[in-house]
């Protein structure tokens, strides 16, 4: 557990005033990383000795496993068909298994515990008070859940605009996708002030240099990074991928977030789990983009392939069972590993890798660009029901409208209203029809509709 250790030693600086960015830890003499807000929070860990601390962390790890499971279940609005915290527990036990989890425990790590907060604020009914609160504070800990704020901000901008295209008011701009974003944003600015205040040498190093300095993380081409950055540095042989990485990142982040908000409005009406698409697709866009992305980041994996189970549970055909197979072997076979590697060395062995080693070393970001790539058509498709919907319904509108409803050539047989039973009530039928218990609405003229049509078109 050297990255829980790390994070005790960061707990002790603070604790006894030393300079949190000069620290080094552990026998790999590793420094501190995360914002200054970070070290406030392991100052519990300094309580306790050694070994309680690694047995407490990992119980903690494994609730929180069940917690992720829990809160991706939720955002799939649709629990399997045993009791939720039996399907929470169940998964649970077999996703410990996979990669990024077991390296998270292995290491003391806190990537359950940030990505918990960001789906706890995702789940959340939609205007909640403190819809937000995660997100700013998952991003106090770590930056790299920003990304989040980032993504809500666009869900509204674009709904607001298409609100106010609609109904030509100023105030349909304002949704409950900005109000989180908002909150998102003033949290994580409060993470920062309260740092500020309690360690002020500490958070002017960190936002006045030490946050722009990536070598304090580790070297980029190790198997390890998992991230569009290792990628780059593997495939050209080099320690510092600069331009073609950046411009790879930038790409990433145009399509994932794009591909996110997307989904996100699709799903309001067309497309099935859409919030799921757009809150996992925006997860992958910051694993792929950021600098550094260890493999233990990408416990983002859990709701990615449980996603991908609900998608091949509902469809069973086709391409959704083989993404969610290929998706859950990946993250299960620990091939990544399976290539030559030894930080330690002077030269990293990554750096001579052969074209097969540079996919097995690739396998998440592969993963991680597919994803995203399906996400874009997943919302496409989602977009192009939704249009064909709104022309059915002012089609359905302007037939009712000219009383020209055309009989479904399936539609019943009218039938005498004495054949209805006399317990149901008849429901309210526009002006010159009768209902029947066969489920058709005839008009003045005698012609039948089936009424299941009229309601789809609805």
């Amino acid at each position: 557990m050297i990255d829980l250790m790390v994070y005790r030693a960061e707990g002790w600086a603070v604790r006894n005033g030393y300079d949190l960015y000069a620290m080094r830890a552990t026998y790999a003499d590793l420094p501190t990383t995360y914002p200054p807000f970070a070290a406030l929070l392991f100052l519990p860990l300094t309580l306790l000795d050694v070994d309680d601390m690694r047995s407490v962390a990992t119980f903690v790890n494994l609730g929180l496993l069940v917690v992720l499971v829990h809160l991706s279940l939720r955002l799939l609005g649709r629990p399997l068909e045993a009791p939720r915290p039996a399907a929470a527990l169940g998964i649970a036990a077999v996703a410990v298994w996979c990669e990024p989890v077991w390296t998270t425990l292995r290491y003391g790590q806190i990537n359950l515990l940030l990505a918990a907060l960001v789906l706890w604020d995702l789940t959340r009914r939609s205007g909640h008070r403190w819809a937000g609160v995660g997100i700013g504070v998952a991003a106090g800990i770590k930056l790299t859940p920003a990304l989040f704020a980032v993504f809500l901000a666009l869900c509204g901008l674009v709904h607001g605009w298409r609100r106010l295209r609609r109904t030509g008011r100023a105030e349909a701009l304002w949704n409950p996708w900005l109000r989180q974003a908002a909150v998102a944003t003033v949290t994580f600015l409060g993470t920062a002030l309260l740092s500020a205040l309690v360690l002020p040498y500490d958070s002017r190093r960190f936002w006045g240099g030490t946050l722009f300095d990536s070598g304090r993380v580790g070297r980029t081409e190790i198997t390890d990074n998992q991230a569009l950055s290792g990628v780059a540095a593997r495939l050209l042989h080099t320690g510092e991928p600069g331009v073609p990485w950046a411009a790879a990142a930038v790409l990433t982040a145009v399509l994932g977030l794009g591909a996110a908000v997307a989904a996100t409005l699709a799903g309001q009406r067309r497309l099935p789990c859409g919030h799921a698409w757009g809150a996992v697709a925006c997860a992958v866009t910051a694993l792929l983009i950021s600098p550094i992305s260890w493999s233990h980041h990408w416990v983002w994996c859990v709701p990615l392939v449980l996603l991908l189970g609900t998608e091949a549970r509902r469809r069973a055909g086709g391409l959704p069972p083989v993404a969610f197979a290929l998706t859950a072997l990946v993250f299960g076979s620990y091939a990544l590993w399976w290539v030559p590697h030894d930080p330690d060395a002077p030269r990293a062995l990554e750096l001579r890798q052969n074209g097969a080693q540079m996919l097995l070393s690739a396998c998440y970001p592969l993963v991680g660009t597919a994803f995203l790539v399906l996400t874009a058509t997943v919302a496409l498709r989602g977009a192009l029901r939704d249009r064909r919907g709104t022309g059915n319904r002012r089609e359905g509108r302007g037939a009712r409208t000219a009383g020209r409803i055309r009989p479904s050539a399936d539609a019943p047989s009218p039938r005498p209203l004495a054949d209805r039973p006399t317990a149901s009530r008849p429901r309210a039928q526009a002006p010159g029809t009768v209902a029947h218990a066969s489920g058709a609405a005839v008009d003045a003229s005698g012609n039948a509709a089936d009424v299941s049509q009229a309601v789809a078109k609805e």
